[in-house]
């Protein structure tokens, strides 16, 4: 099918959006919106020498509306620069919100593929209908809707409306991509799968997998299906999974399944469902493939219902560090790509320390990053705690021998998460703040919390024991 464009000026009206009043809880080294709503990572690439992340964007409220796709760059991924939005809910194949979808680079074009949102009515948000359309630019900066959208006009016979979140990659010469998907019969989530030669059009392929029964999902959101140390990734997030006493505590997660796809057939042998991050704040996590072969993934460090009090503020939502993934004992683990290095201003803490209470006197504990090593072997205690206190503000992770278990508390209802890790002589915690967040990576990212923190004074950071124990700490100021 030929091209043809139907250009838009993408710059938004100034006169109508918030303005930041406040930078008391502006993060310093994550990705933030200029100002507005933030969600979803969308187009994770790299293109033209620039790393690009695209997002769920609303420039003119602090809350989520008309969907456009904010946009930023980086040469490193650590700095990043804003530049105008990339799409905008302008034309009739996306006339209520241009939603998720992806980005992929063919004959040295950036080309994003997305989902329109479609609501004929606005006093009934829930009747609504979804397509997938397609974007090009040139220069990774300017982009022109295919004036043929949508390139993915209707969904399967028995889906629902929810059709949403195109994910796209190429495998063996041909392109595909997977869709977010709900059974309108029985309202259960699932994954499809479609194939082109041109990204343009597409034939529907089949179901990838799908939910068994309600409790494994009404719908399942933002898939991402990826080939990784020999086994095959499909990561998504679930909506609707009823929580356990100790898992899927947030009110959707991102999990992922780990086995063989065939994509001949368009069958996949997987293993059980786990959630990929053990935090508050973690969701609609997306991939891309960096140019050293780097699997990166990147989340939205928020969650739906959640406080914003960065709202008053004339802002909201953030992402999180990129984390290279990698898979260790069929279990992915996530850690800061290396690049973070960079956002190391000065050395606070490189020693040897045994004990039971130690408070770390630094003078920002807001934009720190802070390394606790500890051999296990000979310690005889139970419980080890790391806590940042600031007031109302408090978060604690607390590890316990005899269960190998990890259980972070916050202030607030709501209060607890929890890891499990595998028996291990070594527990090493690596802890990075911004100045309103917090990620914790225990094990080299076998568990991961992910966390919103909003103290408006310095923390003090404190490490306690049952027991003496032997630790090595290391910390960093951060730009």
């Amino acid at each position: 099918m030929a091209e043809t464009k139907e250009e838009k000026s993408m710059e938004p009206d100034q006169h109508r959006m918030p303005q930041v009043t406040n930078s008391r809880f502006q993060q310093h080294y994550h990705l933030i919106p200029p100002q507005g709503w933030m969600n979803d990572p969308n187009g994770f690439t790299y293109f033209q020498g620039y790393y690009h992340l695209f997002y769920q964007y609303h420039p003119y409220g602090v809350e989520w509306g008309p969907m456009h796709w904010g946009h930023a760059r980086s040469r490193d991924l650590v700095h990043w620069e804003t530049l105008p939005p990339a799409l905008a809910p302008d034309s009739a194949a996306d006339e209520s919100g241009c939603f998720s979808g992806s980005a992929i680079v063919k004959d040295n074009r950036l080309f994003l593929i997305y989902t329109g949102h479609h609501v004929p009515d606005a006093d009934h948000p829930d009747d609504f209908w979804q397509t997938q359309n397609v974007a090009v630019s040139d220069d990774g900066l300017h982009f022109y809707k295919l004036a043929t959208n949508p390139v993915i006009a209707e969904p399967p016979a028995d889906n629902s409306h929810h059709f949403r979140d195109p994910k796209v990659f190429e495998h063996d010469g041909a392109y595909y991509l997977v869709l977010g998907s709900q059974v309108a019969q029985t309202a259960t989530g699932r994954v499809l799968l479609y194939r082109s030669q041109n990204l343009v059009d597409w034939q529907f392929q089949g179901v990838i997998t799908a939910a068994e029964s309600p409790t494994a999902g009404f719908m399942w959101e933002c898939p991402d299906l990826f080939r990784l140390n020999g086994q095959d990734v499909l990561m998504m997030s679930p909506q609707g999974i009823p929580a356990g006493k100790q898992t899927n505590l947030n009110l959707y997660q991102t999990s992922y399944y780990m086995g063989q796809f065939d994509f001949a057939t368009a069958h996949y042998t997987h293993a059980q469902l786990r959630e990929l991050d053990h935090g508050h704040d973690f969701y609609a996590a997306q991939t891309m493939l960096a140019p050293d072969g780097r699997r990166i993934v990147i989340g939205w460090l928020d969650m739906w219902e959640a406080p914003f009090p960065e709202q008053a503020d004339g802002w909201a939502g953030t992402m999180t560090l990129p984390r290279e993934l990698t898979s260790h004992h069929d279990q992915l683990m996530m850690f800061p790509v290396a690049e973070v290095q960079q956002l190391r201003t000065q050395q606070l803490l490189d020693e040897h320390w045994q004990g039971t209470e130690r408070l770390l006197a630094v003078p920002d504990a807001r934009h720190l990053e802070l390394h606790l090593q500890t051999e296990l072997n000979q310690w005889q205690g139970t419980q080890i705690t790391l806590r940042l206190h600031a007031g109302q503000p408090d978060l604690q992770l607390t590890y316990y021998s005899h269960t190998q278990q990890l259980v972070l508390q916050r202030a607030g209802a709501d209060a607890q998460r929890f890891a499990q890790l595998r028996p291990t002589a070594l527990l090493d915690v690596h802890v990075w703040t911004d100045t309103s967040s917090v990620e914790i990576f225990v094990n080299h990212g076998e568990a991961v919390f992910s966390e919103r923190f909003y103290p408006e004074v310095n923390p003090q950071v404190t490490l306690t024991a049952d027991a003496p124990v032997n630790v090595d700490l290391t910390a960093y100021q951060l730009e």
